[in-house]
């Protein structure tokens, strides 16, 4: 009876599996660890939105390839004039939003104008400071006028941010987002999932995929048993870092460590008591042991960095040595700042692997330097809300994956609380340089003043932690811009 009942079931796990293998050649499920708080990458923060929409909801005139190269997008062509001050972008013909809604030249405009407008919710707005004036020519041409001429303004109009929106749904992207890309909008089940379904009107070229499902799967034991059963076929950024082995060994599946532009920080209030003072910021950023933080949080994957830059990057500096690990130094600092005995302080925690195990470690070692750190598990939403956007913090642990994003410390509103006259003045030199010998110089300059002011103790450089189907093709390996771009991917023959 036992035998039988045994064969049985073995026959439905057979057909069952066929039936997935079968359904899955026209559609993916995606595991995500954090769901997005809204899908509008207009009007918020969290990188969690971009994995969703970008590229495959929504368009900008530019977007950022798998490799970090700035590619046509909704503009098929741009001239640049010779200041480095005007680009004329010729238009796609042809496009439409998901509501049926024509793209043009006017939509354009909205979008950027709104972008950098005094009432603009954009989170990265700083991307539309150097817009001086959006022109319509005509319909499929649209002429941008820089204050001053700036080498990262074809980069910044490919970020999730700067996608192309229409007046007519603006409004209402947060919930039910209305794009021009490849994918369309089909629901949304709160802290379950979101499925995007094929545009069959796309004006470019069609995606393989029928259908996407994103999965939100937050805790690491149940990511591992989603994928091992089939019920998830590819978790792009992978949060259980310890049971990547046995996916190596399992021919069943592909295992890609990429890298991102991710740095992980323990960002600190610089303008809160005992943070506002160097010689505490120093004394923490000594404490830490990177290698331990990465072996015991991340079990040996990441990159140790000394400032806010990913080393993958031509300009990249190992600024390591600035704070190398050094507990003997982190108590004579604390005891010239006035802190003998140190002090006690809260340390705010968002969900990923990264940052509560990373949060347990260094809370740790700050006490063996005579800091307590009171740990404080925040959810996503809740980490934006009181974290990011109202700085009701001491300490918190977050990777920052926004391409090109030095700049973030030279914002007076940032969340850092971080304000240095003579970095913002070699942001200013960046923004206004598009020589690339003169930016790599610029870069490094920036990047010894944060190594050495210490507005953050830089952690390490977070990898992309891939396992998918092995007969998925087409995600991305690398992580240039928080995406999870379907464009490409499609189930092998």
């Amino acid at each position: 009876m036992q035998f039988w009942k045994s064969a049985v079931a073995g026959v439905a796990i057979a057909l069952f599996s066929y039936t997935t293998s079968y359904a899955a050649k026209t559609g993916l499920v995606l595991g995500i660890v954090l769901e997005p708080p809204h899908l509008d990458p207009t009007a918020g923060a969290a990188a969690a939105i971009d994995e969703i929409v970008y590229a495959n909801i929504f368009e900008g005139l530019t977007r950022i390839g798998p490799k970090g190269d700035v590619l046509p997008a909704l503009a098929e062509s741009w001239t640049q004039s010779d200041d480095g001050k005007v680009y004329t972008f010729k238009l796609h013909k042809d496009v439409k939003f998901h509501d049926g809604t024509s793209f043009d030249a006017d939509d354009v405009k909205f979008s950027l104008d709104r972008a950098r407008g005094d009432k603009s919710t954009n989170a990265q707005k700083g991307l539309f400071a150097a817009i001086d004036t959006v022109d319509v020519i005509d319909p499929l041409t649209v002429k941008v006028t820089l204050k001053q001429p700036s080498g990262d303004f074809l980069y910044n109009m490919g970020w999730g941010d700067a996608v192309i929106v229409a007046p007519e749904s603006s409004e209402t992207n947060k919930e039910k987002p209305i794009g021009t890309g490849p994918f369309k909008f089909d629901s949304w089940a709160k802290g379950s999932q979101i499925v995007i379904t094929k545009n069959p009107d796309y004006w470019g070229a069609p995606a393989s995929l029928e259908k996407a499902t994103f999965r939100v799967i937050p805790d690491p034991a149940a990511a591992t048993a989603a994928l091992m059963a089939g019920d998830v076929q590819a978790f792009p950024v992978f949060p259980s870092y310890e049971t990547i082995p046995q996916f190596q060994a399992d021919p069943r599946f592909k295992v890609v460590i990429g890298t991102t532009e991710g740095e992980t920080v323990l960002g600190f209030n610089n303008r809160k008591p005992p943070f506002d003072n160097l010689k505490v910021r120093q004394a923490i950023a000594h404490a830490i042991d990177r290698k331990a933080l990465i072996d015991g949080a991340m079990f040996g994957l990441g990159t140790p960095i000394g400032s806010f830059f990913p080393p993958h990057h031509p300009a990249y500096l190992d600024l390591t040595s600035e704070t190398a690990y050094d507990p003997e130094l982190s108590k004579k600092l604390l005891a010239e700042a006035g802190h003998p005995d140190g002090f006690k302080t809260t340390l705010k925690l968002p969900p990923p692997t990264y940052a509560r195990r990373g949060g347990e470690i260094i809370a740790a070692e700050l006490r063996e330097i005579g800091i307590e750190a009171k740990i404080i598990p925040v959810e996503w939403a809740q980490w934006l809300d009181q974290v990011f956007k109202n700085k009701d913090y001491d300490m918190t642990i977050v990777s920052h994956t926004e391409p090109n994003d030095l700049n973030i410390f030279a914002r007076d509103d940032y969340y850092f609380n971080y304000d240095n006259a003579a970095f913002k003045d070699v942001i200013k030199l960046i923004d206004a340089t598009s020589d690339g010998s003169k930016r790599i110089e610029l870069y490094r300059q920036a990047q010894k003043i944060l190594a050495t002011d210490v507005p953050a103790a830089f952690l390490f450089q977070l990898p992309k932690t891939g396992i998918w189907d092995s007969k998925v093709e087409g995600l991305w390996e690398n992580g240039p811009i928080q995406a999870n771009d379907l464009t490409a991917v499609k189930w092998a023959d």
